[in-house]
């Protein structure tokens, strides 16, 4: 999951780069990072592609954090 993880925040601070100068929490929500729902979903692709693993987005759209979506895609990944 750590992997995961690193793959996430890698992610948000290419779509928001702003964030490289803040300190945040895996447990912050997207919204309070400043991510929309097209960030969001953007995340999701790139990681879902970073990773190689093909689920549908909406399986992972309830996931309001870092530590949520990490777990969310742990879980899928281990179950394909």
């Amino acid at each position: 999951m750590e992997k995961v993880i690193a793959i996430i925040k890698e992610n948000l601070l290419d779509i928001i780069p702003e964030l490289a100068d803040e300190e945040f929490s895996n447990d912050d929500s997207f919204v309070d990072l400043g991510a929309n729902s097209l960030d969001r979903g953007e995340l999701i692709t790139l990681t879902l592609e970073h990773i190689n693993l093909d689920i549908p987005r909406i399986e992972l759209a309830k996931a309001q954090t870092i530590n949520e979506l990490a777990e969310l895609i742990s879980l899928k990944k281990m179950n394909n």
